[in-house]
């Protein structure tokens, strides 16, 4: 299993810890790197401004996007990934609260290799987390491997 951080776009630090305690409940080894905003998610990615001393090429392994950040909104930060020469095959996974159709159909044409419908109750997010990174970062076979 590689050992490159997973990249949590999320605004809302419950959801943070609650992904946190998920992974490490799924035995998940791997550094969580959340980050609250579009802009701080991008900056990182493209290594730029505060992340400007950060290697490009050294990506995580999974990134999992919530659709409605401050600054720069899901979608926008998906589109940015795809087309990025570097990021383009990155796997993204939409994990958001919404649950409109026009915001599924939206992320598939973006590009988003899933889309998960947060659960509210702990217990099923916790469990959905957990499959997330059973398939993502342990069953799945990325391009490097």
């Amino acid at each position: 299993m590689s050992q490159k951080d997973i990249l949590l776009i999320e605004d809302n630090p419950d959801d943070v810890e609650l992904t946190r305690i998920a992974f490490a409940e799924a035995g998940i080894a791997q550094r969580l790197m959340a980050l609250s905003d579009g802009v701080a998610a991008l900056d990182y990615l493209f290594a730029r401004g505060q992340y400007a001393d950060r290697d490009p090429h050294e990506l995580p392994s999974i990134v999992l996007l919530d659709l409605n950040l401050p600054k720069v909104d899901g979608r926008e930060v998906l589109q940015a990934i795809r087309d990025n020469q570097i990021t383009r095959t990155l796997p993204v996974v939409v994990l958001t609260t919404s649950t409109e159709p026009f915001d599924v159909e939206a992320s598939y044409a973006l590009g988003a290799n899933s889309y998960i419908q947060k659960p509210v109750d702990f217990e099923q997010f916790v469990w959905a987390l957990k499959q997330v990174g059973v398939y993502w970062l342990i069953l799945n076979r990325s391009r490097e491997d």
